[in-house]
């Protein structure tokens, strides 16, 4: 009965206890060796470990790659690659694993903007150099001899047809396909997971917000958004030109992922995020505001048409139940980021932003019209 007492307890017999003395057990030793007023709890402990009685070792459970519900967030979507075997480590100070995220959202945005005024600024004096150089070189074209070739004509042809927009998006779905085939790379599949998936549990924490931009894992995904960029890309570069509206994209795709960021520390569900559709929420919501009364469709069903406004209304409707009631087969925050961050350009952001961007491409003109100075006497 006393041995029994003590395995509830957690006590185990271990391998090496000592053996019967004399033929006796160890609980006939204990109760002849024990004076009776000396039969208490501590004293039948004292005996009972020195018969041989060890604690049973302490089981130590692996530790989960995520916390909360993050495992089955990126089990059960397909957008998403199997990383079962990644470890993520989340921090013991959430509120901390923002700080390096907000500060790069901040200075990224701030040079995006910035690159994208002094890109102007060079386009516009390289479309007025060429301009003078192509009446020089109108003549030279009648008598020189044409290039062969029908592939080049119908690339040229096919090229000359689209529109500015179309051509500035042109980049972006070539680099979101060379990601695409990336993830194919059996070798590569930590480098990618690393580096091309946002995740604030991981180690690397800024750069995947730009680089998960450009990734997709899941051929309908990237499919799909890049459908999408291709059907507002027209409209949204005649509103925005061509050096704005990379700013914009870019900028929004950083922001999408911040917000995704926020979301996850503050609900603990951890897990990693990739995709252009926090970018392209942003281009979408910009037209949708700017054009409120224009007519889409949905590409499987054409003859059912509803106004930009009302479809803005329904995806920001969608993606905030989605981030309050936890769905998971979408990064629904980096959505609404990407939409709110696309409004507030369209509302505000012009004004406040690239209006204000004068300052900046004198001092480029100065440095690029007068150069350092030669020479060091004085006056």
């Amino acid at each position: 009965m006393a041995w029994r007492g003590w395995a509830q307890r957690g006590w185990s017999c271990g391998q090496a206890w000592a053996p019967p003395v004399g033929g006796r057990s160890c609980e006939e030793l204990t109760a002849a060796l024990a004076p009776p007023r000396l039969l208490g709890r501590r004293f039948n402990f004292f005996i009972q470990q020195k018969c041989g009685f060890r604690k049973a070792p302490r089981k130590v459970e692996p530790r989960r790659s995520d916390t909360g519900s993050s495992g089955e967030s990126y089990k059960r979507s397909a957008l998403i690659p199997p990383v079962e075997e990644t470890v993520f480590y989340p921090s013991p100070y959430p509120i901390r694993t923002l700080v390096k995220p907000f500060f790069f959202t901040v200075g990224f945005t701030g040079c995006a903007f910035g690159s994208a005024a002094i890109w102007q600024y060079e386009s516009l004096k390289s479309r007025v150099q060429s301009y003078f150089d192509g009446i020089k070189a109108d003549w030279l074209d009648s008598i020189r001899p044409q290039k062969e070739g029908d592939l080049r004509k119908e690339i040229n042809k096919w090229w000359n047809n689209l529109s500015d927009g179309q051509r500035t998006v042109t980049g972006i779905i070539a680099a979101n396909v060379l990601v695409f085939c990336l993830w194919r790379v059996p070798s590569l599949q930590r480098t990618m997971i690393r580096y091309f998936t946002s995740n604030p549990a991981s180690k690397v924490l800024c750069s995947p917000m730009l680089l998960s931009t450009f990734s997709h894992f899941s051929l309908f995904h990237m499919a799909a958004n890049m459908y999408v960029l291709w059907s507002f890309s027209s409209s949204i570069v005649n509103i925005l030109g061509q050096e704005q509206f990379m700013a914009v994209y870019l900028s929004a795709g950083v922001i999408s992922n911040f917000v995704s960021y926020v979301c996850k520390v503050a609900t603990g569900r951890y897990g990693p995020s990739l995709g252009a559709s926090g970018a392209i929420m942003s281009v979408l919501a910009a037209v949708c505001t700017k054009i409120p009364e224009g007519r889409l469709a949905i590409i499987f069903l054409p003859m059912f048409t509803f106004t930009a406004g009302n479809a803005l209304k329904a995806i920001i409707a969608m993606d905030t139940a989605g981030m309050i009631l936890g769905w998971k087969f979408f990064d629904h925050a980096a959505h609404l980021g990407g939409a709110l961050f696309g409004i507030w350009y369209i509302t505000y952001g012009h004004e406040l932003i690239w209006k204000n961007r004068e300052p900046l491409v004198k001092i480029w003109h100065e440095m690029r019209t007068n150069g350092p100075k030669k020479g060091g006497g004085s006056k």
